[in-house]
């Protein structure tokens, strides 16, 4: 029978929670930077921008179940959980970033 050292046990978690905290900090500047654009985008009526914005929001929810799923991730797969949450993570700021640029570049000037 295998046993668990308390010492590993709480040193991964910290470690969890350290990774935890860090995306949810990159969420959470995404998520301004998201607002923000909304709230530009609402003011124009832009229907396109207002879609891509909801399809952002939707992959946002779908880091966060994947984040909240990590907690009860066999410890054999946490690795390949992380790196699958990182590229999310990559992917999704990098839309928010292209849809900035591209706003910008659309947005009537004020």
């Amino acid at each position: 029978m295998a046993t668990t050292n308390p010492q590993s046990s709480a040193a991964q978690g910290a470690a969890l929670k350290g990774y935890e905290d860090k995306i949810k900090a990159q969420l959470k500047e995404a998520k301004a930077r998201l607002d923000l654009l909304e709230a530009k985008a609402s003011e124009h009526t832009a229907q396109a921008e207002i879609t891509a914005i909801n399809s952002l929001k939707t992959a946002r929810q779908n880091i966060d179940r994947k984040l909240q799923d990590l907690k009860t991730t066999h410890d054999a797969q946490v690795a390949r959980a992380k790196a699958s949450i990182d590229a999310d993570v990559a992917t999704f700021r990098a839309s928010i970033d292209d849809f900035a640029t591209k706003f910008k570049t659309h947005s009537p000037e004020e």
